[in-house]
């Protein structure tokens, strides 16, 4: 039954009701309606447009945590850490004006990338509007592009129904980013206390299709007649916890996983069945393969040209199978032979019953023959190097020294794709980076978040040198705050990813790559941080040790190589078949 945000509810007589209601703040309302719907933490920063409500905040501070990051693209960062951890949405507050376009970044983020936030800003009084007033920014036309759904709220009576709409948009359907951007004068509005009745239902908006059995029907009689079937795991079996099913899928039918940059995590690293990480720096055997097999079991995932390459070279031979719960997505890129409109774990449900048990032996050992010879070109020279720290190496050590079962966020760049490359994921939702938008600064705080939202788990940063700097200022949040997140800074003293690109393709041309970084043990320190700078290969893994014993944050960083590649790497504009394992030949 629906909460009440009134506290008197003992009044009989209609009369007596109306005289006892109880008289309270837009600012109030908006609270309690956080209450209701179970928030736990609210991640921002306050401004004047805002102030009512972070002064009723105040009284709150037993039902809702507040965290008080250094900058609002801190507090939406964070806030996707700790949704892409918990599954529920995260929430933010900001101001006005620069406080609110500061939030642009992470709402471009979280759409792409299907994260459910709900932000909050503060908007000047309803009568300012449209007169250039202090710190007015037209909020909602300029997130149009980059939410899911957004209102702007000019009366107390509105607050409760735009927050219990903006809750079940953001979550609901393929999740994404909502704003409720609130003017002052609603926020002081007195008025009474209204009930607040959680919503469950658009009439416009229907989040989740029905599964249509002849779609599931036409997907099994191609499965059960492939020779060679793949699929293709992404983050929508994350969202729709179908990890099991997909296991199960997987299992009854012997047919091969490789997963997305987000679907990692959604089927253990380990299983027989899993051939590897797909896409631009993905596993060799995955994206050979891509060209080799007769059927694409795409679950969840949108074909972005990461994973695709040229897409006038990509699977010409195979049918394709596309289970996606967002119509847009399907044929959007890739033109499937069947189309399963549905969510995941329904999909997968439906499918077990229908497909045929099999094995595919001999095509999944084609995996691993392909992977053998990645092995012997890259993985060995990265994991058994003669000169300095290489990417790989670290990444091998916290794979093995975490068991595989750490929460593990990365930024953007060299280390993100090493990362996904070898850290061994056993468990879902712990994978979390920034994929669709690609946003340097995104690991650090979205790492504070994830450890504020399942504080029992180990969380690890690995952030390249470059993408620190670009949110570095929040290490004053977890010093406030003592979260106890470790941060592991892979220094090469280049934004690596572009020079590597620049190294490629452009002769060496190093422009404006090469970062003068500051003494990152000294900085950390500041922020009372405890800080050891590793450059010997023998004493990385004690030092990776005692980075993950520490209890409170810990700053590891550690020296790799200057011009070291990423590999395998399939080019811009080549297909995936044509993979380089190592620089071409000048």
């Amino acid at each position: 039954m629906d909460a009440l945000l009134t506290k008197n509810k003992t009044a009989t007589d209609p009369d007596k009701r109306e005289q006892s209601k109880e008289k309270i703040s837009g600012s109030e309302i908006l609270l309690r309606c956080l209450v209701e719907e179970q928030v736990d933490k609210i991640f921002g920063y306050p401004g004047g447009a805002i102030m009512p409500i972070y002064d009723a905040l105040y009284h709150f501070a037993d039902r809702l945590t507040h965290i008080l990051v250094r900058h609002e693209q801190g507090a939406i960062h964070a806030a996707q850490g700790y949704a892409r951890v918990t599954g529920h949405p995260g929430v933010v507050f900001a101001t006005s004006g620069p406080g609110a376009t500061n939030l642009v970044t992470g709402l471009a983020d979280a759409l792409i990338d299907s994260t459910p936030l709900v932000c909050i800003t503060g908007q000047v009084f309803a009568h300012l509007l449209g007169t250039d007033a202090f710190q007015e920014t037209d909020v909602v036309n300029t997130t149009i592009p980059v939410t899911k759904w957004n209102i702007q709220v000019t009366e107390a009576k509105d607050i409760a129904p735009a927050v219990a709409k903006a809750f079940y948009i953001a979550r609901t359907g393929r999740p994404g980013p909502v704003l409720v951007d609130i003017t002052k004068n609603a926020q002081n509005e007195i008025i009474d206390a209204p009930e607040y009745r959680k919503c469950e239902s658009i009439r416009t908006y229907k989040p989740k299709p029905v599964l249509q059995p002849d779609q599931v029907e036409s997907a099994a009689k191609l499965i059960n007649a492939a020779k060679r079937p793949y699929i293709l795991a992404g983050q929508g079996i994350l969202l729709s916890d179908a990890t099991a099913e997909l296991r199960a899928f997987s299992e009854k039918t012997g047919i091969p996983i490789a997963c997305t940059l987000l679907g990692l995590g959604t089927i253990p690293t380990d299983h027989p069945n899993y051939v590897g990480f797909l896409g631009m720096h993905g596993n060799y055997g995955p994206n050979l393969n891509t060209n080799e097999c007769d059927l694409l079991i795409a679950v969840g995932m949108r074909f972005d040209d990461r994973v695709t390459g040229n897409v006038n070279k990509y699977a010409k031979q195979a049918k394709v199978v596309h289970i996606e719960i967002d119509k847009a997505e399907i044929n959007k890129i890739i033109k499937a032979d069947v189309a399963v409109h549905a969510d995941a774990k329904e999909a997968l449900q439906a499918l077990i019953k229908k497909c045929n048990p099999n094995k595919h032996e001999e095509w999944i050992a084609s995996f691993t023959k392909l992977n053998d010879i990645e092995y012997e070109k890259v993985i060995r020279h990265e994991f058994n190097p003669t000169g300095i720290i290489t990417m790989g190496e670290v990444i091998n050590h916290l794979s093995i020294l975490t068991n595989g079962e750490a929460i593990v966020v990365t930024d953007v760049g060299q280390h993100q794709m090493t990362t996904s490359r070898y850290y061994k994921y056993k468990n879902p939702r712990t994978n979390v980076t920034s994929g669709g938008a690609g946003t340097m600064g995104f690991a650090l705080p979205a790492a504070m978040g994830a450890k504020l939202g399942v504080p029992e788990k180990q969380v690890v940063a690995v952030i390249g040198d470059g993408g620190y700097q670009m949110t570095v200022q929040e290490l004053g949040t977890i010093m406030q705050y003592k979260i106890p997140v470790k941060i592991l800074v892979l220094n090469n003293s280049f934004l690596g990813m572009v020079r590597q690109w620049q190294q490629l393709f452009h002769e060496k041309r190093y422009s404006f790559t090469e970062m003068a970084n500051p003494d990152f043990i000294k900085l950390a320190e500041a922020y009372s941080i405890p800080a050891r700078k590793v450059e010997k290969r023998e004493d990385l893994q004690d030092a990776i040790q005692e980075m993950l014993d520490s209890n409170g944050p810990y700053f590891l960083e550690a020296v790799v190589g200057k011009e070291d590649c990423v590999f395998p790497m399939v080019p811009a504009g080549a297909g995936v078949a044509e993979v380089l394992l190592e620089a071409p030949k000048k």
